[in-house]
């Protein structure tokens, strides 16, 4: 008695097989959308798909920023000279450490040809300003950090747009649904429901969009406040060890 109970409520219209699954539900009512409804779909997809291509793509060039990052300063701790660092400095290229280095190592290397008084009496190269390779280390440390930061905030953009283009969305399609239900006359749940669903489609969307984008902003902006402060800190062991051997 029971299965043939279960098996009559399948049967029926308001069962499980008739209701066509949420995920066909929700493209019938994209599809009976109007046209402004789903132009605002598609830019929410749009925005979307290419925050996860930056999300994928940023991810990915940190994990190989971080290996470098520490295979470079490796190498850089157990070299007696600068010119051993400077060898490995295209095969680990992806650090920003590498980028900083060479900036550094070239105003070393250009100061050092420039003839000092007194000093080739002692036979020995002096650096002739600490300044200037403070300098070119900031200079080489700004570019690298904006490197790490290239299309971060359009992670940022996603998130803070998005939600009020699916909020445009929903707010015309409720208007359509009332020109529509003022134009029936009818209250009835069954004329009702189905414009309103349609609308809130779009705000759904636009939450779809924006949440992941404004986590992984937060995440790998984070990540770049902790790489910034890695080329920080190496510009000042380099600055202080060319100023240790050159002074």
């Amino acid at each position: 008695m029971r299965s043939w109970s279960l098996y009559a409520l399948l049967q029926t219209p308001g069962g499980p097989d008739a209701s066509g699954g949420g995920v066909g539900s929700l493209l019938g009512l994209i599809a009976q959308s109007s046209l402004p409804s789903k132009i605002v779909l598609l830019i929410l997809v749009v925005f979307s798909v290419l925050s996860w291509a930056v999300i994928l793509r940023k991810l990915q060039q940190f994990r190989s920023v971080t290996s470098q990052t520490s295979s470079f300063l490796d190498v850089f701790r157990r070299s007696s000279k600068f010119s051993e660092v400077q060898s490995v400095c295209k095969s680990l290229g992806q650090s920003p450490l590498a980028g900083v280095f060479e900036s550094g190592y070239i105003e070393l290397n250009a100061q050092l040809r420039q003839p000092v008084p007194g000093a080739e009496a002692a036979g020995r190269r002096t650096l002739r300003s600490v300044e200037a390779l403070d300098r070119a280390l900031l200079r080489a440390s700004s570019l690298e950090v904006s490197k790490l930061e290239h299309r971060v905030n359009f992670l940022a953009t996603t998130a803070g747009i998005t939600p009020f283009i699916g909020l445009f969305g929903t707010v015309w399609g409720i208007i359509l649904a009332f020109q529509g239900i003022g134009e029936s006359g009818s209250t009835n749940l069954a004329v009702v429901a189905p414009p309103i669903a349609e609308a809130l489609v779009a705000t759904a969307a636009g939450l779809f969009a924006a949440i992941p984008a404004l986590f992984f902003y937060n995440h790998l902006t984070q990540k770049v406040k902790e790489l910034a402060s890695v080329v920080d800190d190496f510009s000042l062991e380099f600055l202080n060890i060319a100023e240790r051997n050159f002074s």
